[in-house]
């Protein structure tokens, strides 16, 4: 766990997932990345997000995405080659029949070394685990057509694109509402598509749908884990920083201060003398982040960061 810092609370902090302190930080760590000649990546925040829902929602999102087999266990993404080339993908899942799914997450229109990469992880992932794989690429881009196959030699290769923008955000917070009304209990996969509707279709404004799936996480009927529910908060915010400007998102920061996750950054900003010690720990964890994705040794990473290789490995971990 590391610490995020909000703007806008005075000193409010909260440890939360790794996920939200890179999306926060996504600039001046591409920037980073540029000046020391890396290739971007997919540091995208739509990205970030989508993996922290397929981390802790994998079930309910694979149903919501239409995808019917149910997941087995958590798949490994990390594949070595012979030529220590590390290979990072979004998430696999063992299915119900041993086959593999792989989801990938796009927040650009897919380009032909995107599928080329692709195709390159089914592949290793292949003949490593001795599995069939299928890639499903969840897409948030505005483009109206999406490139999902293409042919080299004798071969066709395709993916199965699933393009969020299709899907109708304001269908959504209608059925919800009207639960909610209801006093319908609304458990963790009824409230899974309103996170991601920041990315969706549909007539309502980017601000008004994080404002109000705000104020629905509020409802007496949510049934939820206190952490799940914090989670689902924050990826909201995080949504919020990436799609709002200034103005609209001091709004979201005003509904975020009445929320459990909120009152959880009013307290520990409560907590004196710990702010320094917790900007070391930011710094140190996006520091050993980035020697690891230069893909150094854990060993390396600490001699460089001048902490032992259990702190290394225990953030890496987080």
């Amino acid at each position: 766990m590391i610490t995020l810092r909000c703007r806008g609370f005075l000193a409010m902090e909260i440890r939360i997932e790794i996920v939200l302190l890179m999306a926060l930080e996504r600039n001046s760590y591409m920037e980073e990345n540029h000046r020391q000649g890396q290739p971007p990546g997919n540091y995208h925040l739509e990205d970030m997000v989508m993996k922290t829902a397929a981390q802790y929602f994998g079930t309910e999102l694979l149903q919501y995405l239409g995808i019917q087999q149910q997941v087995h266990y958590i798949a490994p993404t990390e594949l070595v080659q012979l030529e220590a080339r590390q290979m990072y993908q979004d998430f696999n899942y063992e299915l119900e029949d041993r086959s593999w799914l792989h989801l990938e997450f796009e927040s650009d229109p897919i380009r032909l070394d995107d599928l080329k990469r692709f195709r390159e992880y089914e592949a290793a992932t292949s003949r490593k685990y001795q599995v069939s794989v299928i890639t499903y690429v969840v897409c948030t881009a505005d483009a109206k057509k999406i490139r999902s196959e293409f042919t080299e030699g004798l071969n066709t290769y395709r993916v199965k694109v699933i393009r969020l923008k299709d899907a109708d955000a304001d269908q959504i917070f209608a059925a919800l509402l009207k639960k909610v009304s209801a006093s319908e209990i609304l458990k963790k996969e009824d409230l899974l598509p309103m996170l991601l509707s920041p990315l969706m279709g549909g007539t309502m404004r980017s601000k008004d749908r994080i404002k109000q799936a705000l104020g629905i996480l509020n409802e007496s009927v949510i049934k939820v884990e206190e952490e799940e529910l914090k989670k689902m908060q924050a990826v909201l915010y995080a949504l919020a920083d990436k799609l709002l400007d200034e103005m609209e998102l001091q709004d979201i920061k005003e509904v975020i201060a009445m929320t459990r996750l909120g009152q959880m950054l009013m307290e520990d900003g409560m907590e004196k003398g710990i702010e320094k010690g917790m900007e070391k720990g930011i710094d140190l964890a996006k520091k050993i982040f980035r020697l690891h994705e230069q893909g150094e040794t854990a060993e390396t990473i600490a001699k460089q960061c001048n902490t032992s290789e259990e702190n290394v490995r225990k953030i890496l971990d987080k």
